[in-house]
């Protein structure tokens, strides 16, 4: 159980809550989401990232209730976790995982190739990394942006012809 600040805190680099309502938030605030603990959680390394940092990290997690507990260190290209059923018991670590690993509770497949990690959904399917997804976004902000921008552009012209491109019957309905 945690209660509100103060207390410790750790900030994932990626976490799954299963049971809790979809939607951005800036940050994880166990005790505003109904006091359920992340079921899995990520940690990418970085050169500043220590031996004691991570040790303590592992403890958090244990106490909190966290089940799956998973570290990439994308300059070593190693990958490794640790596991347990529920938040009764201890950690098993699995050092190094045997590649390709699924997490018992997402399903995800975790795969190791030359370039780095990779991470597939059940289906098969690969996770897009972070600049796929950046990219994308931008690509369908873009293609919004050009159809409003033909959409007013034909509205404009039909106004200019004394068309009204939305009749007044139309307005009435949507209300």
């Amino acid at each position: 159980r945690v209660e509100k600040p103060p207390v410790p805190s750790q900030a994932p680099d990626v976490l799954v809550a299963l049971g809790r309502p979809d939607g951005y938030r800036g940050s994880y605030k166990q005790w505003e989401e109904a006091n359920i603990a992340p079921q899995v959680v990520f940690a990418i390394l970085s050169p500043r990232n220590t031996a004691r940092e991570m040790m303590a990290k592992q403890a958090f997690y244990t106490q909190h209730g966290v089940l799956e507990f998973y570290v990439y260190d994308p300059e070593q290209r190693e990958f490794w976790g640790l596991v347990r059923q529920d938040a009764t018991e201890a950690f098993t670590q699995i050092t190094p995982l045997n590649l390709p690993w699924i997490s018992p509770l997402l399903g995800i497949r975790f795969e190791l190739f030359e370039d780095g990690l990779e991470v597939f959904y059940p289906n098969g399917d690969r996770f897009e990394d972070p600049v796929e997804t950046r990219d994308r976004l931008d690509r369908t902000q873009s293609e919004r942006d050009q159809y409003r921008q033909e959409r007013d552009r034909i509205q404009a012209k039909l106004q200019e012809l004394g068309i009204d491109p939305i009749p007044e019957s139309l307005l009435h309905q949507a209300t």
